[in-house]
């Protein structure tokens, strides 16, 4: 039990800090009001589960470890949907109900196709 709990905090800190990069990298070529940082993460690490779910979900040999380490640990450090609905209320009490809209519907969007995209690629 002790591994397993190491092997998602492992992957878990690497995703946080990796989140936290994209997010930096994302606002400074978009400073705008829109979370762009929280977007990026999101669509990219629906992505990224989906190719892990792919292969590693194929491979029953690939073992429950590295599903802790990758989809349990860095994806879950890595997506921010806890920051998404934070932002989301921000958009709302800025009087910015459309663009809180738009970032919803779009999160949702891409995030699900991401997610099927990288399954379709892992096949």
């Amino acid at each position: 039990m002790l591994k397993q709990i190491l092997l998602v905090g492992l992957g878990g800190g690497i995703g946080s800090m990796l989140r936290y990069l994209t997010s930096l990298l994302a606002q400074k070529f978009n400073p705008g009001p829109f979370p762009i940082g929280t977007f990026t993460a999101n669509v990219l690490g629906c992505f990224l589960i989906g190719l892990l779910i792919g292969f590693l979900g194929q491979n029953l040999q690939a073992g429950q470890n590295l599903k802790l380490l990758f989809i349990t640990g860095f994806c879950g450090g890595y997506t921010t949907f806890s920051a998404f609905a934070l932002e989301n209320v921000a958009l709302f009490q800025s009087n910015n109900p459309w663009m809180a809209l738009a970032y919803t519907l779009a999160s949702i969007l891409l995030g699900l196709l991401a997610v099927w995209s990288g399954m379709a690629i892992a096949k």
